[in-house]
């Protein structure tokens, strides 16, 4: 029989309970948690439902950006639990990149209550706002009362929705939630479920261009899905899409770093979807080309940093739309050129089987492609070699591109691969940066993991960079390629994961296949050669594809 008169930790208990209630009925599946005291309601909520997997993790940060690649793989929300204090501000990088990259997470904070607020009560800090405008939605509904029970539900509902996405674009959504101690109790009966609405998804608007036979160039990034991409080859439009970017033109950022091939490119239109690709040759031929460009709003918002849209319209192209056909000898011509880059690459490798960077960004692709599973790549170096060297992929391929940052890389890679497969390409020093992902690995999910590190003994891009060649090599080392000297295949040992050193494509082949065929994470170590190295083989490579598109091999 029920209380007459509920303990208020009982109604705490109801308060969490009726929330994942509510969360399940919407589609929650994932539920990563970090220990803590004051957040035990809310844990304790989500571990009675037999319908959530739970990913207990260490670390909030790495943590954040488990339940990322999660959010990613689902293309669903997940919930992140974590107790009060500077745990909460652990979560604020990986809010920064769900907001940026349209991520639907659950921020849920467990809180001290008012009285402990300014009154130097240990582990409290102001987490009203915390995020800021980072979040699509901040809720803090204070200690649950039981009078305040019917509006729970709602509660859940609008954080859930303003998550996924219902009236604007998905992302990061924050519950900030007080609770007093005592902390554990036994739920109650919950409110009575709201009837879950069936909204019938609106079709995007087609917008009209007149394009009649212009050659037009779309350039798509972050937010563009592939079902958007074939409907663009389907009207002849030639399409360049960052690393993630799924049928797309391959090579292009060397191909058109050859003024005879860009001068022959110039399209009479560009149309751009969602974010940019990494390559700044791509952006300056843009701003050199000066055609008009229009931005499509149906795939997010459209990165426009050197402010070249000059119109933007509603809706995705359609291949069925009115006066969209493009002209199809201009396609023809930008894939034929990609094919003999492609070919020609192919080529090099078959009587060359050392690896480089270029290389094992080549044979990551190819290894997703040919085991059909997910491929998460780094930033810096790992993204931009994806992108401008590897073949068009056709599985789904992820990269932390709202913030561009390093961070909580490993963690969102193994995300992804929790009770699956994947693949990741990272740096030594995102490794290093993410080393407490390592902590828990795929945890209780199980799964099979390779990640591929290519350790080059520093930060890679940045002898790309002016600040190579403007300092004295001492200082550049001290302050920018900052190499470390740990032994990256003791460390992945030391928590317990396989690891394998390797310097040939045969070698990197057969450790993958090995890799995704057991259970756990594989830690690949790839010696490749030095960053001043990797600097002069991207110079070979972009002269002889700079000649290869002519059909002539050098």
């Amino acid at each position: 029989m029920q209380k007459s008169v509920p303990s208020p930790n009982d109604v705490q208990a109801t308060f969490a309970a009726t929330l994942f209630d509510e969360w399940c009925r919407a589609g929650l599946r994932d539920v990563v948690i970090c220990p803590g005291s004051r957040s035990t309601p809310l844990a304790l909520a989500s571990a009675e439902r037999a319908e959530l997997t739970l990913h207990v993790r260490l670390d909030e940060r790495s943590a954040g950006f488990f339940a990322l690649g999660r959010a990613l793989v689902t293309a669903r929300p997940v919930a992140i639990v974590v107790t009060s204090g500077t745990a909460a501000a652990e979560l604020h990088a990986v809010v920064a990149e769900a907001d940026r990259a349209n991520v639907p997470l659950l921020v849920l904070t467990a809180d001290r209550p008012p009285e402990l607020h300014g009154v130097g009560a240990p582990q409290t800090i102001e987490q009203g706002h915390l995020y800021g405008t980072m979040v699509r939605r901040f809720e803090e509904p204070g200690v649950a009362q039981l009078d305040q029970s019917s509006t729970w539900r709602h509660l859940a509902s609008v954080l859930w929705r303003a998550a996924s996405g219902d009236a604007g674009a998905s992302g990061p959504v924050h519950l900030n939630a007080a609770f007093r101690e005592p902390l554990i109790g036994a739920p109650l009966d919950l409110p009575a479920p709201l009837e879950l609405a069936t909204a019938t998804p609106a079709k995007p608007e087609v917008p009209v261009l007149g394009v009649d036979g212009q050659r037009v160039l779309a350039v798509v990034g972050l937010g563009a899905q592939l079902e958007s991409v074939e409907h663009c080859l389907a009207l002849d439009w030639v399409v360049l899409g960052d690393a993630t970017s799924r049928s797309t033109t391959a090579y292009f950022d060397p191909l058109l770093r050859d003024d005879d091939f860009a001068r022959m490119a110039a399209p009479d239109l560009v149309v751009r979807l969602g974010g940019l690709p990494a390559s700044k040759v791509l952006q300056e031929r843009l701003k050199q080309w000066a055609v008009p460009m229009v931005a499509l709003s149906g795939a997010g918002q459209v990165a426009d940093p050197d402010r070249l849209v000059g119109v933007t319209m509603d809706g995705l192209p359609h291949r069925d739309g009115v006066g969209l056909r493009a002209d199809p000898a201009y396609a023809t011509w930008w894939r034929d050129a990609s094919i003999r880059v492609g070919e020609w690459l192919a080529a090099h490798e078959a009587d060359d089987d050392a690896l480089d960077e270029p290389a094992v960004a080549r044979a990551l692709v190819a290894a997703s492609a040919q085991f059909d599973v997910p491929l998460v790549i780094g930033s810096s170096m790992p993204v931009r070699d994806v992108e401008w060297f590897a073949p068009p992929r056709t599985g789904p391929t992820y990269s932390n591109r709202g913030a561009n940052g390093i961070d909580g890389v490993v963690s969102t890679v193994l995300g992804v691969a929790a009770g699956d497969r994947a693949l990741g390409l990272v740096g030594d020093l995102t490794l290093l940066h993410d080393v407490s992902g390592l902590v828990d690995g795929l945890g209780e999910s199980g799964g099979s993991c390779v990640l591929v590190v290519a350790h080059n003994h520093g930060g890679g891009i940045f002898s790309f960079l002016p600040q190579a060649t403007s300092l004295a090599a001492p200082r550049f080392e001290q302050l920018f390629g900052t190499p470390r000297a740990r032994n990256l295949a003791a460390i992945a040992e030391a928590f317990g994961h396989a690891s394998v050193t390797v310097t040939t494509r045969a070698e990197l082949r057969d450790v993958i296949a090995t890799g995704l065929d057991r259970d756990g994470l594989t830690v690949v170590i790839v010696q490749v050669p030095s960053r001043e190295q990797n600097v002069r083989r991207h110079e070979v490579l972009n002269l002889a594809i700079q000649k290869c598109w002519r059909a002539e091999v050098p």
